[in-house]
């Protein structure tokens, strides 16, 4: 064999192999709202190459909110999306085929001004409260719980609520107009830079109320079809999220890398959203079953058909565990 055959041999190998390896990528078509903090994650698994290194493409779909990357998904726009386990427990009590991949337990917190001479959930009789989510928002439930069990107080019949989205729900209540406030994570960061302090946390009440905190409530969501056709694919998106925590819970220069779509209008807020995200990183190994019976238990009977339908137990085949 000449020399110059040999090269151009050596050469369509190589063209060979890459078509190949390119064509082993598959799109993964992700809906999420961009100024969200799963962005911050997305935007690392990018930087980093861990989505092509596990065999897949990320193409992200920008929608308003979480209603709204559900209902792509489930007209088939979308190929993951992020939300609650018990929303997917719902839908597999429906009959619909979804699997839930952990993400974040990270949880907010009911908050109070400051100066607030409020110190204690009872104190808080005839207090105006902001809450984002709506009325049968989970973290509001679990706080409902723990003050009837713990206080013999009924939060809902004793103070005066008012329901928003999370970010006027922020501004009033860093504007002083809430006796209390309680928001998602990231905003509940925010109010703690402002100077907010947190009366007790969803995960202090949770444990009060024999749940376990280290349930993670938020994950990514993909269709059971998948996980049997192509469980690499599902594996590859598992393991790209945990290399892009593996990099956020330690590497301060990844967050700097994020700090321009983080929506950070101050250091202390930038500095108190990196502590939240990093506390909110779930523990490697599978979820705890029993544990997600209890909450899901818990939510069913404060929540009712309104949040979860009629399932009042755990489907079977909610979460991704490590034998799927």
């Amino acid at each position: 064999m000449s020399f110059t055959r040999s090269i151009r041999l050596s050469a369509l190998t190589l063209l060979l192999a890459t078509t190949i390896a390119v064509a082993e990528e598959t799109e993964l078509r992700i809906a999420t709202q961009v100024s969200g903090t799963v962005n911050w994650e997305l935007t690392t698994i990018a930087q980093n190459g861990l989505d092509k290194a596990n065999g897949f493409t990320m193409t992200i779909q920008d929608v308003a909110a979480g209603p709204a990357a559900q209902l792509a998904f489930q007209a088939g726009e979308a190929d993951v999306i992020v939300s609650d386990w018990l929303w997917v427990a719902r839908e597999r009590a429906e009959g619909q085929d979804y699997v839930f991949i952990p993400y974040s337990r990270a949880v907010g917190a009911l908050h109070v001004p400051k100066d607030s001479p409020i110190n204690d959930l009872a104190e808080l009789k005839g207090a105006k409260i902001g809450i984002a989510g709506g009325p049968i928002d989970k973290s509001w439930l679990i706080l409902r719980a723990y003050a009837q069990q713990e206080k013999g107080f009924d939060l809902a019949a004793e103070t005066e609520q008012v329901f928003g989205a999370p970010p006027l729900i922020f501004e009033t209540a860093i504007a002083g107009d809430l006796d209390g406030a309680v928001n998602f994570w990231h905003f509940g960061a925010k109010m703690e830079a402002a100077g907010m302090r947190p009366l007790i946390t969803v995960a202090e009440a949770a444990e009060a109320l024999g749940l376990d905190p280290g349930t993670p409530l938020l994950g990514y969501v993909v269709r059971g079809e998948m996980l049997r056709e192509q469980p690499e694919l599902v594996a590859g998106l598992a393991a790209a999220s945990r290399g892009a925590k593996a990099i956020l819970a330690t590497d301060d220069a990844a967050w700097q890398a994020l700090r321009p779509i983080m929506n950070a209008k101050t250091d202390a807020q930038f500095e108190a959203l990196v502590a939240g995200f990093r506390a909110g990183i779930p523990a490697p190994g599978p979820v705890d079953e029993d544990a997600a019976q209890r909450m899901l238990r818990l939510m069913a009977d404060l929540g009712g058909e309104e949040l979860l339908g009629k399932v009042t137990d755990l489907p079977s085949g909610v979460f991704l565990q490590p034998e799927s």
